[in-house]
């Protein structure tokens, strides 16, 4: 039987307790979920693509059918290299869902057998983003009920 692997691409910069949410509820309804973390550079990013994966990877210890990859191609480019057949996208507000849904049908367009699975954060992360964590550190602010420790402490060094 095939396996069914779902593909949850972001930049997650840094990933948030959000982002874990997603995952952690994404990664039971497929054999694999595979965590795509993409090289932005227009994004700018605060950390590299190397910590971001060990971010993440650190957060899911001990979940085997997940992997976190990198990837600087197109997505479904990445998701056909894996052999997935789910775009896992995350969705908090109606801004997200018109930018979501261009970038889901974009992606039909380029091939109809990859499906896109909206998926809702849970609603005590419901306001969370990225940006949003890196302002409140940068500015000093308790993130620790945000993200994952190693996150957390990564932001601390900054400021040291």
């Amino acid at each position: 039987m095939k396996q069914k692997i779902a593909v949850y691409p972001g930049t997650f910069d840094p990933v948030t307790n959000g982002h874990l949410d997603i995952m952690l509820r994404a990664v039971k309804l497929f054999d694999r979920l595979i965590v795509a973390v993409a090289l932005n550079p227009k994004k700018n990013p605060t950390f590299s693509i190397e910590e971001r994966v060990l971010f993440i990877e650190n957060a899911i210890d001990g979940r085997g059918n997940v992997e976190v990859l990198p990837f600087s191609n197109l997505l479904i480019q990445f998701a056909r290299a894996q052999k997935a057949c789910v775009i896992i996208k995350g969705l908090r507000a109606i801004s997200d869902f018109e930018f979501e849904l261009q970038m889901g049908l974009m992606n039909r367009s380029l091939d109809e057998n990859l499906e896109t699975i909206f998926m809702i954060p849970s609603q005590e992360y419901s306001f969370l983003s990225s940006n949003l964590v890196k302002e409140v550190a940068n500015h000093g602010g308790d993130i620790e009920k945000l993200v994952p420790e190693s996150v957390a402490r990564a932001f601390r060094n900054l400021k040291s």
